[in-house]
């Protein structure tokens, strides 16, 4: 399984560099790739014990795949792939899938590291390779929101690299364990990093430009699987750290109902799926024993709904509301919506009931709120007008209907992970707690527009941002 793992951590990047070469071949590569990917994350998950790899014992350089991790990369290789065969037929270059298939190593190997420098180094290539994809288009739109990515990107891991070299100074080991005895500004420096990194809480406010300005494969990309590789290692440090897990599942709870808060008013469909992003992660956060399990439904359903809505005939709501869509799309829509909202039968409702499982009552009462603020949510998307279609393949690009059968299908089987969900008390709830959250919305959300302010997105208020949120990590750690 040794031999395996550094294989396979390694062949994205070659397979990538093939691809570039010979470009009659980068589809095929590229889906291959995530093929090999989801076989690996699959075995993984039936490992009886975790596989730890030390790579540089005096550095404590280490790598370690565990169940938690298999459900992070069985996610990056399901949406990889549905983007790969969203794109199929598009005419994207050969320079499209390289990049799409370096962030999916990039990603694959956050998942698998247990040590700050390797971590810090697949986080920078990450960084790159998105920007990269944001900034496809070559227009000057999209070069200016590549930009702003990555100068947050990069100034969030000059903070995280300050601290993991405060960690090896305190214990000449780079690896995770040793935050244990760093002084707190390590800490603090660290977590600035991976919170903006992740989109957590305000340090998340950069993403709702970012995903909703990008093109929508790769919209689908950063909301599915590329804003929780800052979850992942807060997550991981959480189950190793007792005393930095009630930090993290403290930013968990605020994330869920911070962007949520956002997400109910919004009226542009891809800004909404960004800010309901940003409230998800404080669900993966909030438990982060589960999180993996969480990770998994998410990327799934977000990747389905940022593809759908770029097939949309408009972004705006308001318009959506006055000219009905294709009802297949509409279809495609619900079933996505009903399982981020916890509906029986979609896998986002064992998550939803295997998160809530882990918590303590006062936290309970919490993600309550925020999953039933998140179903009035996408209620905006289940009671769209729509219509039978006189063309149906008019709008909609060829592998569109491949990649959502592949996305649903999976959120579908992903329902095997946790059957013991099924629960009549458990089912009650979570009915109880879609009609109250369809009922907030016809009461309340769909009465009320609101014109939500974007200031605070503006490059220099997100810089101070990230300021501000350092001064109350230093005020955690220090308290």
């Amino acid at each position: 399984m040794n031999s395996l793992t550094i294989t396979w951590i390694t062949l994205p990047f070659f397979v990538g560099f093939v691809g570039y070469l010979l470009p009659k071949l980068d589809r095929y590569l590229a889906l291959g790739m995530t093929l090999v990917s989801a076989s690996y994350a699959v075995r993984a998950l039936m490992e009886p014990a975790p596989l730890t790899l030390h790579l540089m014992d005096h550095f404590g350089v280490t790598l370690m795949v565990d169940a938690q991790s298999s459900y992070f990369i069985l996610t990056n290789a399901l949406v990889t792939a549905a983007v790969i065969l969203y794109c199929w037929d598009t005419g994207k270059t050969a320079f499209f899938y390289t990049q799409t298939i370096i962030l999916h190593g990039s990603v694959n190997a956050v998942f698998i590291c247990a040590d700050f420098i390797s971590l810090y180094v697949a986080l920078e290539v990450i960084g790159i390779a998105a920007f990269l994809l944001v900034s496809y288009p070559r227009t000057n739109r999209a070069i200016w929101v590549a930009l702003r990515y990555l100068f947050i990107s990069n100034t969030a891991m000059l903070f995280y690299l300050v601290g993991a070299i405060l960690v090896y100074q305190a214990n000449h080991s780079f690896a995770f364990a040793g935050l244990q005895g760093a002084p707190p500004e390590a800490l603090a420096l660290i977590f600035m990093g991976l919170l903006t990194k992740g989109g957590i809480f305000v340090s998340g406010l950069w993403l709702p430009l970012t995903h909703s300005e990008s093109e929508t494969p790769v919209s689908a990309l950063l909301s599915g699987v590329v804003v929780k590789t800052g979850v992942f290692p807060l997550a991981r440090m959480a189950l190793m750290l007792d005393g930095v897990a009630p930090i993290i599942t403290l930013f968990g709870l605020g994330t869920a109902l911070f962007g949520v808060s956002y997400a109910l008013f919004e009226q542009d469909t891809k800004r909404m799926l960004a800010q309901s992003t940003i409230s998800q992660l404080g669900f993966i956060l909030a438990a982060p024993a589960v999180g993996g399990f969480y990770a998994l439904t998410h990327g799934l359903v977000k990747s389905a709904l940022f593809l759908s809505a770029g097939t949309l005939p408009s972004r705006n709501l308001q318009e959506l509301h006055q000219r009905p869509i294709q009802r297949s799309l509409w279809v495609v829509l619900v079933m996505a919506s009903c399982s981020i909202s916890g509906v029986p039968l979609w896998a986002g409702f064992a998550s939803k009931a295997l998160t809530l499982k882990t918590l303590l009552p006062w936290q309970m009462i919490v993600m309550n709120v925020a999953t039933v603020g998140t179903i009035a949510t996408f209620a905006k998307l289940i009671f769209l007008p729509h219509q039978q279609e006189s063309s149906p393949a008019r709008t909609i690009k060829p592998g569109f209907w491949i990649a959502i059968l592949l996305l649903l299908g999976a959120l579908l089987a992903a329902n095997g992970f946790y059957l013991q969900a099924y629960t009549l008390a458990n089912i009650g709830k979570a009915l109880a707690k879609i009609g109250s959250g369809w009922l907030v919305y016809w009461v309340i959300v769909r009465r009320i527009v609101l014109k939500l302010p974007r200031v605070q997105e503006q490059l220099e208020h997100l810089i101070g941002g990230m300021s501000l949120m350092l001064v109350l990590l230093f005020w955690m750690v220090w308290a």
